[in-house]
């Protein structure tokens, strides 16, 4: 239980300490209200029923003293109010600025980690796990201030009355409150373990939903509606069942904290009768100490479910912190280098690579890229084409050699400040659901519309975009489903074009396209390449016949190299794939 808050505190006291002073205040703010309008006022009602029941209530000077005691309370009641509103007010905004923080530094988090990570881990799930981070971090800040600092104020402060009243009161009040805590600890404790799990299935269950609906033409198609809904109920029932044992669990600490309550309530009650009887306890203490002993039940008893509500806010922050823990695989360096970009030249040395549980894809790999040379790149599927794409932007890293740009190694510089230099458009186009403008300016979101309708004119994306209902503003659905395979690559192309990178990757960036669309965005793309670093992966060999260089790949090796018109005449691997080709089928 302690090693779980600790975890917690590791990543949320950072946000709190950065308003500490008003935190501090809070918990003043609150302990004060509580102290005087829990504690305090019962008090001042002992003294008016102590002297209304000496027999002398119709006392000019009794009457005085109870009117000067109502006048108190009044005031108590006055000042606790405004206590309360004042901090509450601090509270909320405090509240407020905290959960802003830990939604900003969740999203850096979880953004940092490397491709691997995104690839094996569910996009759903992983919204799940932040939303119920933040959401169980408001839940449990609630109960700890609503809750917990109320509850042990008012133990405190009644103990220490109590102490001054009726010291075998008091005995008994904190050989209850004792035993009472530990019970309802022992069987929370034993209940967290349900919360964890229930809350690690809640994960898979949103896994599982945005795997589905992220894939519904597939589940369509292959008519498997009823595997999956099928499957999907496996999994709900597996959650059902931890839930029944979770709330079977709290209805025994319901059980147990009733019985505990209503036994002090009997042994309390004996001993104050039978003091009274003695003549060693007044009227007024007897109300005062009933009054406390209902005041600390109904704490001692929305301590045991406020205990459990956290218990279970605290699982939900777990699993976040937990990603938090990750150390990234692909990380800057602590002193980054400035990247100095003089002439866009590329150099793999010796590069070893391979993918995780995978055998090596590189071994001693070299390849140089001059700068404002065009290379294209070809080979068989497999053979680790858009492997060298990933390996230059850093989506993962080599194990062993060097990637250099002008002399210097990406490794020592910023992902940011090397990725800031590149231009890329992979054989997927990423989109967001979001309008096409600003797919199109989202590598520069300072352009114009004048600059996003221009290069969206050379990308040939002007022409269907403009027949759209919104145009630019029109949004392209989740990962653009709304445009066609083409038409999302044209936008694709068209941000590539905005960008305007000294060094420039196409991963199959013309795949999608028809052969006259392709015809004319080659011209535009042969006017971007001019005075640019170039990499071109292809399996449509047609797109590189122009390349300065072409580089034959065969299991992470290259096996040829040279013009279009030399590799031909080498009668090997690349006339093989033009033959297959030009004949008609694609290799």
């Amino acid at each position: 239980m302690f090693s779980l808050f600790r975890k917690i505190l590791k990543y949320v006291w950072p946000q709190i300490n950065k308003r500490k002073w008003v935190f501090y205040y809070i918990l003043a703010g609150f302990s004060i209200r509580v102290f005087f309008g829990e504690i305090a006022i019962p008090l001042y009602f002992k003294k008016i029923i102590d002297i209304l029941t000496r027999g002398a209530g119709n006392s000019l000077a009794v009457s005085q003293d109870i009117f000067r005691l109502f006048f108190i309370i009044v005031g108590i009641q006055i000042f606790v109010f405004f206590i309360a509103r004042v901090t509450k007010f601090i509270f909320l905004k405090f509240e407020i600025d905290v959960v802003q923080d830990l939604r900003n530094f969740a999203f850096q988090k979880i953004e940092q980690n490397s491709q691997t990570f995104f690839a094996n881990t569910f996009a759903g799930s992983l919204v799940t796990k932040a939303r119920r981070f933040v959401g169980g971090f408001e839940a449990a800040f609630d109960i700890f201030l609503y809750h917990f600092l109320k509850f042990f104020v008012i133990l405190a402060s009644v103990f220490i009355v109590l102490i001054y009243h009726s010291p075998i009161i008091s005995l008994v009040f904190g050989v209850w409150i004792t035993i009472h805590i530990c019970v309802v600890a022992f069987f929370v404790r034993k209940k967290v373990a349900y919360d964890l799990r229930e809350a690690e299935q809640d994960s898979r269950i949103s896994g599982r939903l945005a795997d589905v609906f992220s894939n519904i033409l597939a589940v369509k198609f292959f008519s498997a509606r009823k595997r999956e809904i099928d499957s999907f109920g496996a999994y709900t029932s597996e959650g059902a069942k931890r839930s029944k044992k979770a709330s079977f669990l709290g209805g025994k600490i319901d059980l147990l904290q009733h019985l505990m309550i209503a036994a002090v309530e009997i042994i309390t009650l004996y001993i104050m009768i039978t003091l009274w009887l003695d003549g060693k306890m007044s009227i007024g203490t007897i109300v005062l100490i009933q009054t406390y002993m209902v005041i600390v039940a109904n704490n001692l008893w929305e301590f045991g479910n406020s205990l459990t509500r956290f218990m279970k806010s605290s699982s939900d922050m777990k699993e976040m912190c937990d990603i938090f823990d990750i150390i990234p695989d692909i990380r800057d360096p602590k002193n980054s280098e400035d990247l100095r970009m003089k002439n866009g030249h590329i150099v793999f040395k010796d590069v070893n690579f391979r993918y995780q549980m995978s055998e090596e894809v590189f071994q001693s790999f070299n390849l140089d890229i001059k700068s404002g040379e065009r290379v294209g790149i070809v080979g068989h599927s497999g053979a680790g084409k858009s492997t060298i794409t990933k390996l230059l932007l850093r989506f993962n890293d080599i194990t062993a050699g060097a990637i250099e740009i002008d002399g210097q190694d990406i490794r020592n510089v910023a992902q940011d400040d090397m990725r800031g230099v590149i231009s890329y458009v992979p054989q997927e186009p990423i989109l967001f659901h979001r309008p096409i403008k600003e797919n199109i300016n989202y590598c520069k979101p300072g352009a114009s519309m004048e600059e996003i309708i221009s290069v969206a004119k050379k990308a040939h994306a002007d022409e269907f975009i403009s027949r759209l209902p919104q145009g630019y503003d029109t949004l392209v659905g989740e990962r653009g489903v709304k445009l066609s395979g083409g038409e999302r690559q044209r936008v694709a192309i068209a941000r590539a074009m905005l960008k305007d990178s000294p060094i420039l990757v196409l991963d199959e960036a013309t795949s999608s396209l028809d052969s006259i669309s392709e015809s004319y965005i080659q011209d535009a793309f042969n006017e971007l390449m001019k005075g640019k670093t170039t990499i071109v992966i292809a399996h449509r060999l047609s797109t590189i016949q122009k390349m300065d260089k072409i580089v034959v790949i065969d299991k992470g090796e290259i096996v040829e190299e040279g013009t279009h018109k030399e590799l031909l005449a080498k009668k090997g691997l690349y006339a093989d794939l033009w033959n297959h080709q030009t004949g008609g089928f694609l290799a």
